[in-house]
């Protein structure tokens, strides 16, 4: 039985009939992932689009020196994947790791375009969550562009306290673009 969760999240974003939200629900599956447990490595080709029903997953990458560096977590009531990867079935430059013990919904790529034709309102749905998360990054760039990283941390905290409960200060450093012991003087400081 698919949570009621994923079908609130749909219908706040698209209008669907009962039917098509029962039809498009039955084509994700469930998965258990573990504390640490990676749901996609870089190198890999993402061949899923998921739902986070509860839990806590960081999406990031890996550079040539080793360091991480934080695009964005994803917890309860979230969606998460590497849309590049998987869009273009090209390799990832993304992992997506479990924070906390999780549970997620996953939907395979095949499934989710030929539900764009048998359904319109799937692809409504992907439309106007495409273009929020657009709006999401433009605004996070901005932020990176324009406060200082006290600024943007307080932002974190204040607009995301369910996520920042779930993480250290190393990985709130890594999404903030700053160091650990950046982070260290800033919440001395506050």
């Amino acid at each position: 039985m698919i949570n009621n969760l994923l079908k609130e999240n749909i219908t706040k974003n698209a209008p669907f009939s009962k039917t098509e939200l029962e039809e498009f629900c039955k084509y994700f599956y469930f998965k258990n992932i573990k504390k640490t447990e990676f749901l996609l490595e870089q190198g890999e080709i993402c061949k899923f689009e998921g739902f986070v029903l509860e839990g806590c997953f960081r999406i990031f990458t890996i550079d040539k020196k080793g360091n991480e560096n934080t695009l964005y977590f994803a917890a309860k009531d979230w969606w998460l994947m590497d849309i590049d990867s998987f869009m273009n079935q090209s390799t990832s430059n993304l992992n997506i790791q479990a924070l906390t013990d999780s549970k997620i919904l996953l939907i395979n790529r095949a499934d989710k375009l030929s539900l764009y034709e048998s359904i319109p309102a799937v692809e409504k749905l992907f439309r106007v969550m495409s273009q929020k998360a657009l709006v999401a990054w433009q605004r996070r760039l901005i932020r990176n562009n324009s406060q200082t990283a006290k600024e943007r941390y307080v932002y974190f905290i204040n607009n995301y306290p369910n996520i920042a409960s779930k993480i250290n200060d190393k990985q709130i450093a890594s999404y903030l673009g700053i160091s650990h012991e950046f982070l260290s003087k800033i919440k001395r400081r506050n």
